[in-house]
């Protein structure tokens, strides 16, 4: 059997050595091109060693129910290690609107050599194996049935049952790989399923539309709700985008781009478009698998919704997919990553990134988040965007059972920028009159994505060194990574889902709500001062800076996420707080 998982989940402590896939798998391809190999003899002086997958015991010790049936297509991505040192001065560089560097004449310093791709290949070759190497070399992608990964990897995929019924795929023994590969990997997924797919944490609830003379979109009913439900307008002006708005920042140049795991209706967004006034461009990129239409949560329609009212002129990319069995795997989402990675390699425009979805830590094994780790900071560090990933809405207990601690990836990672939940309450004029932390614990039996702003301790990563700031030393800190790191409003947001307007609640709205903000802020930072800002490290930044200004953050103090306490400062129910985008953009031009 494969080693078993050791509980100690750093990021970078999977020991590597995945290269007998990798090997096999590099045998024909040219960066960025997908080929099949060519038989071609197997030297028999290499070296293989044993490539530990990290499944728990709990899943390898589980009952096997039979082997995988060996016509079945697996995509496996095996992950390579970026190079820290270029990534460090990649991140370094002055953000200037309109320059940059292209990093497809970087991919030799960032992931592996040209040569070490060619030495891959001159070992291993076979025929029926499609491989792919990403822009950056960092991710090889293999496609390629089950049968013929086992001659491989010198192994054989069977199926187990766990206690709780789930089904999964592994290999039976470890995978062996080439022996001069293994300190090049983190990560290798695709091999097993062991890990459980990630989820969208929309919840929903019908809003009342208001009786109106007209209607402005053949889509809508009416574009005004009840007073029960937060607009665009209102959420706007409570938070200071619509300041933004008059003086003609409107996100105009600037690109949003959104993961998404489900489809969307396209007439609801185009509904939603009418009511608000969107201008920008709107597109579509299907990564892998399109997603099955009619079968989506409105994960998706939410999060074009929240771009869309509050940054009208900003360009919106949906990148979407699922796999061969229409599901939203993890491998599927780090192939989103990699997709919107290369998009992007040569681009010199401001981009954000905006993700709703994700799992509990413990639902998963170090193969998933060390190769989205990789993705992560190559986003951040290397092409200068922010990555706002929701922290999920169970609360301090991500895993959905009551009193049991932990977080959500990728909210949880260090190259993440964390977002909790709200209940943001305005008054009749529309200004912000009051904001707590968005929880409900009324029933305790299950989380069904409504017992609010997820929050608490990782225990796969260590705390970042951010810049200090008020209560992100407390009383539980334990040299884990904290989360979240800011908040927005999470609970009664205006959603056209369906052909209908809803409530929309959940961390998944508050999350696009600051992508948007970002927008603003960039456009304004490029006009005035030809440059734009980027990372989580900004945000404690901003925190610790100077004040003078305004205060750059609604610092909620009052309610909880079912276990831990809002209090002044940063704090792991909502962070460091919500947006007052007007005085956060005065501290940031301070900072420059």
């Amino acid at each position: 059997m494969q080693g078993c998982y050791s509980g100690a989940r750093k990021r970078f402590s999977t020991t590597i050595s995945v290269l007998s896939l990798l090997a096999v798998l590099l045998m024909a391809c040219s960066s960025g091109d997908k080929t099949t190999a060519n038989p071609t003899p197997t030297p028999t002086n290499v070296q293989y060693v044993d490539y530990d997958l990290h499944i728990p015991p709990d899943g390898l010790n589980s009952p096997t129910i039979g082997p995988l049936p060996p016509d079945t297509k697996l995509h496996v991505i095996i992950t390579f290690k970026a190079n820290q040192d270029e990534l460090k001065k990649l991140k370094a560089l002055k953000d200037k609107a309109d320059s940059g560097v292209d990093l497809k004449q970087e991919a030799n310093k960032i992931g592996i050599t040209d040569e070490q791709y060619a030495k891959i290949k001159q070992y291993l070759g076979v025929d029926g194996v499609s491989l792919s190497l990403d822009t950056l070399h960092t991710n090889l992608t293999v496609d390629a049935k089950a049968s013929l990964l086992e001659r491989l990897l010198q192994t054989r995929f069977v199926q187990h049952k766990l206690k709780n019924g789930r089904v999964f795929y592994a290999p039976e023994t470890a995978p062996k790989i080439p022996d001069f590969m293994k300190d090049r990997i983190v990560g290798i997924n695709g091999l097993d399923n062991y890990s459980q797919a990630p989820t969208g944490h929309a919840g929903l609830q019908k809003a009342s539309p208001l009786t109106s003379a007209s209607k402005q979109t053949a889509h809508a009913d009416n574009c005004f709700l009840d007073n029960q439900t937060l607009d665009n307008q209102q959420v706007a002006h409570a938070y200071g985008y619509d300041s933004f708005w008059k003086e003609g920042f409107s996100g105009k140049g600037m690109t949003v781009n959104l993961v998404e795991l489900e489809s969307f209706d396209q007439s609801d967004a185009q509904g939603y478009f009418d009511c608000v006034g969107y201008k920008g461009n709107f597109n579509v990129v299907n990564v892998g698998q399109e997603p099955p239409a009619g079968k989506g949560i409105g994960e998706s329609t939410l999060d074009i919704d929240m771009v869309a009212g509050l940054a009208p002129y900003a360009n919106i990319n949906v990148y979407q997919g699922v796999d061969e069995q229409g599901v939203g795997s993890w491998n599927v989402f780090n192939d989103i990553l990699a997709k919107i990675a290369n998009d992007n390699a040569n681009s010199k425009k401001s981009s954000v990134v905006s993700i709703s979805w994700g799992g509990a830590e413990a639902d998963m094994t170090p193969e998933v988040y060390n190769a989205m780790s990789t993705n992560l900071q190559l986003l951040t560090d290397a092409e200068h965007m922010t990555v706002f990933i929701a922290s999920m809405d169970c609360g301090a207990f991500s895993n959905r059972e009551w009193n049991q601690l932990g977080v959500s990836y990728p909210a949880s990672d260090p190259y993440a920028t964390a977002v909790g939940g709200t209940q943001l309450s305005v008054d009749g004029q529309g200004n912000r009159s009051s904001e707590v932390v968005w929880q409900d614990g009324s029933d305790k039996s299950k989380c069904e994505n409504q017992w609010g702003s997820g929050g608490g301790l990782s225990s796969a990563f260590d705390q970042p060194q951010y810049a200090d700031a008020t209560g992100l030393k407390n009383s539980y800190s334990n040299g884990h990574r904290q989360v979240p790191d800011i908040a927005a409003a999470a609970k009664n947001l205006a959603v056209f889902y369906k052909g209908e307007w809803y409530n929309f609640a959940g961390t998944s709205a508050a999350t696009p709500i600051w992508a948007a903000g970002m927008a603003l802020l960039n456009q304004k930072l490029i006009v005035k001062h030809k440059m734009y800002v980027f990372s989580t490290d900004l945000f404690y930044e901003v925190a610790h800076a100077n004040q003078s200004k305004g205060h750059p953050f609604y610092d909620i103090t009052k309610g909880d996420n079912l276990y831990y306490p809002a209090t002044k400062g940063w704090d792991y129910a909502t962070g460091l707080g919500a947006p007052n985008l007007t005085d956060f953009y005065a501290t940031v031009e301070g900072l420059l």
